[in-house]
């Protein structure tokens, strides 16, 4: 695979889930990839992913992994299909790869970043590595953590852990629409301070002349950054992930207009007069 000649792993494992931190479901993956590979690196990407929503993590892997060095290996468990018929990929893509199960979460990656080597994981290659009898409730423990620890390690490539797949399942979220004078999409998550994160990239909004922002029944300008609204008001923004924003200065946009995952979002072409 071309993906074997430029992955040269660094040791670094991120890691994304929807486990939060109460239970102790994060620290054991932690141990088992360090119980295979001592030297890894692990960061946290997130483990408040909204529980049981794989397009969420997609969404957050896809906007980070460039922020790392070339060679991380990325684990990103969410997985309500954890113990069905359900596959997990492993895809190498621009220098890194990346581990997960096949429920729409690197589908966008995937389509968006040219792919190196894609593979769907076998039973075979996993016996080859100790693993023959996993849970069929604790994947990220039995699978997903030895087997980053071992590409992190340089011990296995890709290609030696499955057979090539050409397509992946898609994400549950729809791409963007993007008509003349409009971009219809979605909010796909909502952050700590309640700002609703939608998919519209800054790039599908570029022709547009006099954007102007409309969800909840409110029309919005975009603003530079938060500050430029006063304490209390709502604002529009394209933020620091390249996608357009909805906030409240100092306070939360997903409480005041009553939104959640999913709510629909449209940018308009509307000059200055426009009702």
């Amino acid at each position: 695979m071309r993906g074997e000649r430029s992955f040269k792993p660094s040791g670094i494992v991120t890691l994304t889930t929807d486990f939060g931190h109460r239970d102790p479901f994060v620290g054991v993956m932690k141990g088992r990839i360090l119980e295979r590979f001592p030297d890894a690196r692990i960061v946290d990407l997130t483990h408040e992913i909204e529980r049981f929503t794989p397009a969420e993590a997609g969404f957050w892997l896809e906007r980070s992994f460039a922020y790392f060095p070339t060679g991380t290996v990325h684990v990103a468990v969410v997985d309500p299909g954890v113990g069905t018929s359900r596959g997990i990929v492993c895809v190498s893509a621009r220098g890194h790869v990346f581990l997960a199960p096949d429920n729409g979460l690197l589908a966008r990656l995937v389509r968006r970043h040219e792919v190196e080597g894609m593979v769907r994981l076998k039973d075979a290659a996993l016996k080859n590595l100790g693993i023959d009898r996993p849970s069929a409730t604790f994947h990220g423990r039995d699978i997903f953590a030895p087997v980053a620890a071992e590409i992190a390690s340089g011990r296995r490539t890709v290609d030696q852990l499955g057979e090539p797949v050409e397509a992946l399942l898609p994400s549950s979220i729809p791409e963007p629409a993007v008509r003349a004078g409009s971009v219809t999409g979605a909010i796909v998550t909502i952050d700590h301070f309640g700002n609703l994160i939608s998919n519209i990239e800054v790039e599908l909004i570029a022709p547009l002349r006099h954007p102007q922002v409309r969800i909840g029944g409110r029309s919005l300008g975009l603003s530079r950054t938060y500050g430029d609204a006063a304490a209390g008001e709502y604002l529009a923004l394209v933020n620091s992930f390249g996608v357009v924003e909805v906030a409240r200065s100092e306070g939360s946009a997903s409480a005041g207009l009553g939104l959640a995952r999913g709510a629909p979002i449209e940018v308009l072409d509307s000059p200055p007069g426009d009702s």
